[in-house]
């Protein structure tokens, strides 16, 4: 009897996570403690990375999603250009207040299957965590390692009183589950959020692109 194997649609991009271990109920892909990162010289946004000269950087994905999306669906055709940095920030897949739980989930998952399998291939990965509401932080900070190198980015996020509110809860959930011992910040760092915490971990600020961009065109 012929013996037919079945293809499957790998839709899920499954080969990210071959080999990983899983955390939780939401089954999220466990990033390895390789301790093989280092403070960045500086960060640049996926977008740009293709074009940049100076590759003594970590690249990041602090910008749309659709200008990483790519990245997602085929993790595995980036990593010629990836490994030519001097690292890689985990994608900052979109969380936000009210967004259905599993698809917040499903961004937490695709955040850490990506960053596991960049390490696979050599590359040094610093875990992005992003948080909506309280809510989800029962799984917002799941698979990554304690007392290591994560980032975060304020932009766009603390624009009202309540979102700083929200972030500096999360922040301080963060700090006290994951216990870095550095903490990349992409964008502002008001003392109404970060006061305090200064005590907990080093902080390391990079300005965002929008910072960047405004600061050559007014010739600051």
């Amino acid at each position: 009897m012929r013996i037919r194997k079945t293809i499957f649609d790998d839709g899920f991009q499954a080969y990210l996570t071959e080999g990983a271990s899983y955390i939780g109920d939401a089954g999220i892909p466990v990033l390895m403690d390789l301790n093989n990162t280092q403070i960045p010289k500086d960060i640049i946004p996926f977008s740009k990375a293709k074009h940049c000269e100076n590759k003594r950087k970590y690249v990041h994905f602090y910008e749309h999603d659709k200008e990483f999306s790519t990245v997602l669906t085929g993790t595995k055709h980036y990593l010629d250009l990836l490994k030519q940095f001097d690292g890689v920030i985990t994608p900052d897949c979109s969380m936000a207040i009210g967004q259905s739980k599993c698809l917040q989930q499903a961004n937490t998952y695709m955040n850490r299957a990506v960053g596991f399998y960049l390490q696979k291939n050599g590359i040094p990965v610093i875990a992005n965590i992003r948080w909506s509401d309280e809510d989800s932080f029962e799984y917002c900070f799941l698979g990554v390692p304690k007392n290591g190198i994560v980032s975060i980015s304020t932009h766009g996020c603390i624009t009202s009183k309540d979102e700083r509110n929200l972030f500096r809860t999360g922040l301080s959930a963060m700090i006290e589950t994951l216990s870095p011992k550095a903490v990349l910040v992409h964008g502002c760092m008001p003392d109404e959020i970060f006061g305090g915490f200064e005590a907990y971990t080093d902080f390391h600020r990079y300005a965002s692109q929008f910072e960047r961009t405004h600061h050559k065109k007014s010739g600051v």
